[in-house]
């Protein structure tokens, strides 16, 4: 049976709507989510950036995401009727987050193998034969093949294949061709 890896922000999980809103309430912020999402907090806010890091390492901080695309939940559960599906989420960069990922993902995906939930760093560790993922860095290192879940900060991204949506996910894996 082949493998799908699936990152959690900004794939299955809204990262980007919860830190924006709570960015712009906890530090007044008058911009966009368009804006708030291309930019580098580092260079264009680095007054917020350190507080905005221990905001996004509070413990429940990760716990009441919305879903991405609300397709999510039943796609990943028809895709794993066919394939052996894996939840790989960078959640080093975030070390708070643990306990809030496990348990978000326990209830929007509780048909899915807690022991296939990878918590990590570099997703060059993980060993599947697809990943999607939005962060290009990340499927760059990876060794199967990367799907890049589009987002406005990838758009100038051409060199993996591109889904838009769970409904694309579904089209491209759905229905399983034999070999």
């Amino acid at each position: 049976m082949k493998s799908i890896a699936v990152d959690m922000d900004q794939v299955i999980a809204d990262f980007i709507g919860k830190a924006y809103e709570s960015a712009k309430v906890r530090f007044n912020l008058d911009i966009t989510k368009e804006e708030f999402e291309k930019a580098k907090l580092e260079v264009d806010y680095p007054h917020i950036a350190k507080d905005f890091f221990l905001m996004i390492n509070e413990p429940d901080f990760f716990r009441d995401f919305e879903l991405e695309d609300p397709d999510a939940v039943l796609v990943l559960k028809e895709l794993s009727e066919h394939y052996e599906i894996y939840i790989a989420t960078a959640a080093m960069d975030v070390p708070g987050c643990f306990n809030a990922k496990y348990e978000w993902l326990l209830e929007h995906f509780p048909f899915l193998n807690p022991a296939h939930f990878i918590f990590c760093g570099d997703k060059k560790v993980v060993k599947a034969d697809y990943l999607i993922d939005d962060n290009v860095r990340q499927l760059q290192s990876f060794t199967g093949e990367g799907i890049l879940y589009s987002q406005s900060y990838n758009e100038d991204c051409n060199e993996f294949k591109r889904v838009r949506n769970w409904k694309e996910v579904r089209e491209l894996f759905l229905p399983v061709k034999s070999k």
